[in-house]
């Protein structure tokens, strides 16, 4: 475990620390690969930069609601840190994979990883295929950042009676987004060979597993973890959480067709370009004739299209009422998630919290 326990009001203050103090160990660490491999691990650093520490959040809040039911005046540890700080790390990894394989330009405004692995070979003057290197190199940033945020979790909960029940947790919440991403992937492939009213279900399973579970629902299992939460605190946590990440997932799907490049820093109507089968397109589909939805259909996935292309596929979506029915999803969610709080035998201020958090997460333009 890392340093001294820092005490800041903010939990992104305090992953941030926590991030600096890993960092600085890591960069010590790989000072005697020579200077091509610091540039990687410097490469990785940058990706840790910004974001909505989400995950983070959830995980203490998670703690907080557990530990500071049983006792008010609890206080963080070192340990609830570093693993919110791993989850971080962890989520980077992901970003990494998911901008090479959506072949994504950007992140946050600023050029993806493999994006500015390629960059750094062309600057550099070095041989070869820049846009290879640069993919291969993201490949290996990613598993880079996997391998951080495994060392930050021991390291976090080796003291631990507990430390277990985290570690299975963790575990789970790796393999369930994993395979949530493939099928994210297989989707964009499967669907044609599957009956278009299933579309909506299997929209909605990447959803659970490739978002619901990862981003909101297991920090915060994790978090009550830690804690050393009872069963019934952590299925009321998990009762909270699920539905959270569904709307969470949806407002994303729909934020990637019609959300502002400038606030959410990915080109307007991305989602549209890479072919994504979200839920969106799956009720679009669902009431559009056979030769409307065979337009859609070609034109969904072209890296290619135009502005008003864009606009037209957004105005299809919109008009097939797809868009109005996953805002009302979103609603129901929200309403199932608050109800799944009522009784719970969590800290009353924690719970008010996880109020807000859940409107931060549903309510957004970014």
């Amino acid at each position: 475990m890392l340093g001294v326990v820092p005490s800041p009001t903010l939990v992104p203050d305090a992953v941030a620390a926590r991030l600096q103090l890993f960092l600085e160990r890591m960069r010590s660490e790989a000072v005697e690969y020579g200077p091509d491999a610091s540039g990687l691990v410097d490469s990785a650093a940058g990706t840790l930069v910004g974001g909505k520490r989400l995950r983070a959040r959830f995980c203490h809040a998670g703690w907080q609601a557990v530990a500071r039911f049983r006792d008010r005046d609890a206080q963080e540890t070192a340990a609830l840190w570093d693993v919110c700080a791993a989850l971080e790390i962890f989520q980077s990894a992901a970003l990494v994979h998911d901008d090479l394989i959506d072949n994504s330009d950007t992140r946050r405004g600023r050029p993806a990883a493999h994006r500015e692995l390629e960059s750094t070979h062309r600057e550099s003057g070095w041989q070869g295929d820049a846009a290879a290197f640069g993919r291969s190199s993201a490949i290996l940033l990613g598993d880079l950042l996997v391998a951080w945020s495994d060392d930050l979790l021991e390291d976090a909960i080796a003291a631990l009676p507990h430390a277990g029940a985290v570690r299975r947790e963790y575990g789970r919440m790796r393999r369930d987004v994993t395979v949530g991403q493939f099928l994210d992937i297989a989707e964009e492939s499967a669907w044609s060979v599957h009956a278009t009213d299933s579309h909506v279900e299997r929209a909605l399973r990447v959803v659970s597993l490739k978002s619901a579970r990862y981003s909101i629902e297991q920090p915060l299992a994790l978090g009550a973890s830690i804690a050393d939460g009872d069963a019934d605190q952590i299925t009321d946590l998990r009762r909270f959480g699920h539905p959270v990440g569904m709307a969470f997932q949806l407002r994303d799907d729909v934020l990637g067709v019609y959300g502002d490049a400038a606030v959410t820093g990915k080109p307007a109507g991305d989602d549209l370009r890479e072919g994504k089968r979200t839920v969106l397109v799956a009720l679009t589909r669902q009431t559009l004739d056979t030769s409307a939805r065979n337009l859609f259909d070609e034109m969904l996935g072209d890296p290619d299209l135009t502005a008003e292309q864009v606009a037209f596929l957004q105005a299809t979506i919109s008009g097939s009422g797809a868009l109005e029915r996953v805002e009302s999803m979103i609603d129901a969610y929200a309403v199932e998630a608050d109800r799944a709080l009522s009784g719970a035998k969590l800290d009353n201020a924690a719970v008010a919290g996880l109020r807000d958090l859940a409107r931060a997460a549903t309510v957004r333009t970014a």
